[in-house]
């Protein structure tokens, strides 16, 4: 008989998303075959603290199912890096720069890939200025409020005015130093899952998200039994089409590599894409829209922790 491989499963960690990832990681933990691998959870505490200090004999590969700072943002990556352990997903850069939503965008602007209209500044900006209204002014309400890094829809407000704005942009700063404001876009929310290697990702059917309200929060996203998501999206083919290509330039803009999902927002008066946002680690449980995207496309939920695997194995040489 084969040695099965042991697979460190990494979940929790000190972020807002801490729920989220340890959901996602229960969903990797049942799912993965025991004939071919021996999975052990590694559930790190909201303090950062690991139970456990991960070796290259106690684990062949890690999976780290980590969501928003700390997991998805190049700073795990980096720890295992150091270790010379194979990891699942993209790397140190691409995790860093998909997690900042300004870097994000000054990444997919010198890629010439459309995002819609935004400003950002820092805390120390915010708070010193005399004129708030002069750092937003080039955009026109309504305005979505963001931490720069952080996911799951947690810290974002949508504001229609400027006492509604400094309330959104106090929130923000609670995550984060950095806030991003953007113009409210009336579209379809679109999204579209990528998955494979440097050089020959392949992208998912797209999906379309179902948006009960003004926007998805996190009370629609994770604690409602609503559906949240038609896949495949009904969509004109040269959307789709286009949905898809703009999926893997983006993956590509960021130095992708595993796995990630693409967000969009499809304005169909004018028939324009923006690019929203991508994540290096989406939600992962067989409800995600990401893993319904891939089952769509003819990849069961099953086989995506496999095909990560191997993939993190062929990256790192072994």
């Amino acid at each position: 008989m084969t040695e099965r491989v042991r697979v460190a499963v990494l979940a929790g960690g000190p972020s807002a998303e801490h729920e989220v990832s340890l959901r996602s990681a229960q969903a990797v933990l049942d799912e993965l075959p025991r004939e071919l691998y021996e999975p052990v959870a590694v559930i790190i505490d909201r303090q950062g603290r690991w139970p456990v200090e991960l070796r290259r004999d106690l684990a062949d590969v890690v999976f780290p199912v980590l969501h928003g700072p700390f997991g998805e943002d190049g700073v795990v990556q980096g720890h295992l890096e150091t270790l010379g352990i194979p990891y699942v997903g993209c790397g140190v850069m691409a995790s860093a720069v998909a997690m900042n939503k300004v870097a994000m965008r000054r990444t997919f602007l010198a890629e010439d890939i459309p995002v819609t209209p935004h400003v950002w500044f820092t805390e120390h900006e915010w708070r010193t200025t005399t004129d708030s209204w002069g750092l937003v002014k080039s955009l026109d309400w309504p305005m979505y409020v963001k931490p720069a890094n952080m996911g799951s829809s947690i810290g974002i407000s949508r504001v229609t005015s400027m006492e509604e704005l400094r309330a959104g942009v106090d929130l923000a700063l609670a995550y984060d130093r950095m806030v991003i404001v953007e113009q409210e876009v009336t579209a379809r929310e679109v999204i579209c899952g990528v998955l494979g290697g440097y050089d020959t990702p392949d992208a998912s059917v797209p999906g379309e998200l179902i948006v009960p309200g003004d926007w998805l929060d996190y009370e629609a996203k994770y604690l409602s039994q609503a559906e949240i998501a038609g896949i495949p999206a009904v969509l004109p083919e040269r959307v789709a089409e286009d949905v898809r290509e703009l999926a893997l330039r983006a993956f590509r803009a960021i130095g992708g590599y595993g796995l990630s999902r693409v967000d969009f927002l499809y304005e169909e008066d004018t028939g324009r894409l923006y690019v929203l946002e991508i994540n290096t680690m989406p939600g992962f449980t067989s409800r995600s829209v990401y893993a319904r995207a891939w089952a769509a496309s003819g990849v069961p939920y099953p086989d995506l922790p496999r095909r990560l695997i191997d993939l993190a194995f062929a990256r790192s040489g072994s």
